[in-house]
């Protein structure tokens, strides 16, 4: 009869020695993911640098409380039509069912 020591130490994953490629893989990938990393921070500072140490100004309005007359329609004049407003809604539908 096996004791509670006895099923607690027993191997129930089989053998652990033969195919142990977990640690030779884990370490590919740490090594993989680090070499990415430093090239993408390569790249990163090189685009960085080769930005303008500062940008032109954005032209404004000028008068904070004044808008601007020409305002472009979005929609290009293709506005959707809007949903029919004789439908019941929420409240309506609960009171009547």
């Amino acid at each position: 009869m096996l004791t509670t020591a006895q099923v607690l130490a027993e191997n129930n994953f089989g053998d652990t020695r033969t195919g142990g490629l977990a640690g030779p893989m884990g370490l590919f990938l740490i090594v993989a993911l680090a070499i990415v990393t430093v090239l993408l921070i390569r790249n990163m500072n090189a685009r960085l640098r080769r930005l303008p140490d500062r940008f032109p100004k954005q032209g404004g309005p000028a008068e904070p409380g004044r808008t601007d007359a020409t305002v472009a329609d979005p929609t290009d004049g293709t506005a959707a039509q809007d949903s029919p407003t004789d439908g019941p809604n929420g409240s309506q539908q609960r009171r009547n069912g």
